[in-house]
């Protein structure tokens, strides 16, 4: 489900410990309407300039030099230098510049697969072996009724897509080359979806693995936001209901993060600007049979959430309204930065970055 403009059901660095602390056990700064709230010490977020105005929901981090944005306006980015400088380098095309990239997986810095989603043959999936010197288009949707939101991978070759409900079940595509080629799993392992239910477009994290075999898919529309686990590529699932409040079109879980197998933060809420988004974030120690509701959730809707790798229990979450940083694995969070953020990734070398509207991309600074 993209999360603007969808028809039908589409309505509407590195952080060491000791400075991670401080930042949260700060008092609290007032800060006049539309003026960023900064800690005066700790982390914050560090804006570079990337020379568009595409909104980025799309984000793969590959470590302290490199990542890839993707966005509106078939917009593809990448960075070798932490941020200094962002190429273009979108796909080539007419047809191309229409699509709205929301979700990109990569490799390194040569080897990326980006996603289109929409309806019918809206929803594509292009990879690139030369740092987007070329592109090659290795699915394109045919199905008018599906409509493709999240991918994920496993490893450099093994991966999955998923589709909103096709016939009342989550459809899910399979790649084992790479993301070359793509494949419809059968959907008998896969349960029946709510009324109403989908996934959220909003910040590549509807869909997420951990390790070699286990992924977990995240949604909301329905009348409960579930979190659907498979432990077998996608094969067979199992769906858990979540905390996070549903009911509604615009409600449910946006983007998932698991540290491991068994540790799992979920965030969501209405991302509608003008409604409140209590209790929008949950924690599991299982691998998603079961989800408990955040002590001290986010303070708004938060669509995308990551673990920061140098600590087994501290995260982020970003969304419109601003950034959320727990150190107890999500059970407590507290707001330190009201800048707009749609998605987040933390990488094995300890970085953090950021990317959103009006072109917004940075990297978690201030140590």
């Amino acid at each position: 489900m993209r999360v603007e403009g969808k028809t039908r059901r589409l309505m509407s660095l590195g952080l060491c410990w000791a400075a991670l602390a401080a930042a949260l056990a700060a008092p609290a700064a007032h800060a006049t309407p539309g003026e960023r709230y900064r800690p005066a010490h700790g982390p914050v977020w560090t804006p570079t300039a990337t020379g568009t105005d595409a909104r980025f929901r799309g984000l793969a981090a590959v470590n302290s030099r490199t990542a890839w944005l993707a966005g509106t306006k078939g917009t593809v980015l990448r960075t070798a230098d932490g941020g200094r400088h962002w190429r273009d380098v979108s796909p080539p095309g007419a047809d191309v510049a229409e699509l709205e990239f929301r979700d990109i997986e990569a490799f390194d810095a040569r080897r990326a697969v980006v996603l289109a989603i929409g309806e019918g043959e809206a929803s594509r999936v292009l990879r690139t072996d030369d740092g987007g010197a070329t592109w090659t288009e290795s699915f394109r949707n045919r199905d008018a009724r599906a409509f493709y939101d999240c991918l994920t991978f496993f490893d450099s070759r093994h991966g999955l897509a998923m589709s909103d409900p096709v016939d009342g079940r989550f459809r899910i595509l399979s790649t084992a080359d790479g993301g070359r080629s793509w494949r419809v799993l059968p959907d008998k392992g896969m349960p029946a979806a709510q009324d109403g239910e989908a996934g959220f477009a909003a910040s590549g994290q509807c869909l997420v693995s951990s390790g070699p075999r286990d992924v977990w898919l995240a949604t909301g529309g329905a009348a409960t936001a579930r979190v659907l686990h498979s432990g077998d590529r996608g094969l067979t699932w199992k769906a858990a209901e979540s905390t996070v409040p549903a009911g509604d079109p615009a409600r449910g879980v946006f983007g998932l993060a698991f540290r491991d197998r068994t540790h799992g933060i979920a965030v969501g809420g209405d991302y509608r600007p003008d409604q409140q988004s209590p209790l929008a974030s949950a924690v599991t120690d299982n691998g998603g049979r079961s989800w408990r509701q955040s002590a001290a959730a986010p303070a708004a809707y938060r669509s995308g959430v990551a673990w920061l790798q140098h600590s087994r229990s501290a995260a982020v979450a970003v969304g419109p309204a601003g950034t959320d940083l727990s150190t107890d694995g999500g059970r407590t969070w507290r707001t330190v930065d009201t800048g707009s953020y749609d998605t987040v990734d933390c990488t094995a070398d300890g970085s953090c970055w950021a990317a959103g509207e009006q072109g917004r991309a940075a990297r978690l600074s201030g140590l």
